[in-house]
């Protein structure tokens, strides 16, 4: 069997609102919980575990791979809740997207300051 991208844990400085903010924006499934994990599951089966480290939190980049009409969904969701977003990471042109790589792209900070990339298209 291949190797295949199994879960990844993201620190969040609470980790049930980060777990509802990926949930909103990236349409997971809620996955059982335990310990210091709150757990949601995305559409291929990687599970995204929440926990709060008793650590300063070092920023992170998440990039996910969506279809236009989730990513259409999403940015609407973005531009209704007033979150600030932006074409580029340098964060130089706010409230934009992206039509780099043949597809839609943009980026965000989730609760806990970690760099969210939406991308329509793979880069490779």
């Amino acid at each position: 069997m291949p190797a295949a991208f199994n879960h990844t844990i993201i620190p969040a400085t609470n980790r049930v609102v980060s777990a509802r903010f990926y949930r909103e924006l990236l349409e997971a499934e809620h996955a059982p919980s335990w310990g210091p994990f709150t757990n949601l599951t995305l559409a291929d089966g990687v599970l995204l575990q929440f926990a709060e480290p008793p650590v300063e939190i070092q920023s992170h980049h998440y990039a996910f791979l969506v279809d236009d009409e989730h990513f259409d969904r999403a940015y609407a969701l973005l531009c209704e809740r007033g979150i600030p977003h932006w074409a580029d990471p340098q964060m130089k042109r706010p409230g934009e997207t992206n039509t780099e790589h043949g597809g839609r792209g943009v980026y965000l900070l989730d609760p806990a300051g970690h760099g969210l990339e939406l991308i329509t298209r793979p880069y490779l």
